[in-house]
């Protein structure tokens, strides 16, 4: 199975005492770059959460590309071109999507693109907007 990881599951597998690392974890363990992959721009969502998380848990810009590289080490990365960006911007609005929903939507159209048969979300409320054919993709860890 192909499968997708969402930030929301990414973000957790580097927090021991978040209360979604051990699924997040074990999800992003099952998979490699052959059979699981994230949005390009994921990389980027985990480096601004993970450098502005609270108290404790923020790290450095030097910490969260470690972070990165293991996520670049594990999983294939997919990337919309730009046809691609303003289709699924299209998409999203034919469907009523408004405001930040608006990158799960472009996530989810990684999702697709890279034809995972799953994507892993704990924001399963978001990514249910997204059309009947992400619905049915849609698992928490």
């Amino acid at each position: 199975m192909k499968a997708f990881l969402d930030t929301s599951v990414l973000v957790p597998v580097f927090y021991g005492d978040h209360e979604h690392h051990r699924a997040s974890l074990a999800v992003f363990l099952q998979f490699d770059r052959g059979s699981g992959c994230c949005g390009a721009h994921s990389l980027a969502e985990v480096y601004a959460t993970v450098t502005r998380m609270p108290g404790r848990h923020r790290i450095s810009g030097a910490q969260a590309m470690l972070f990165v590289g293991s996520i670049r080490e594990r999983l294939s990365l997919v990337a919309l071109e730009g046809d691609e960006y303003a289709e699924a911007l299209q998409t999203a609005a034919s469907l009523g999507i408004v405001g930040g929903t608006v990158y799960n939507a472009l996530l989810a159209s990684c999702a697709l693109k890279g034809k995972a048969e799953a994507i892993f979300t704990w924001n399963e409320r978001h990514y249910g907007q997204c059309g009947a054919e992400v619905m049915g993709r849609l698992r928490t860890p």
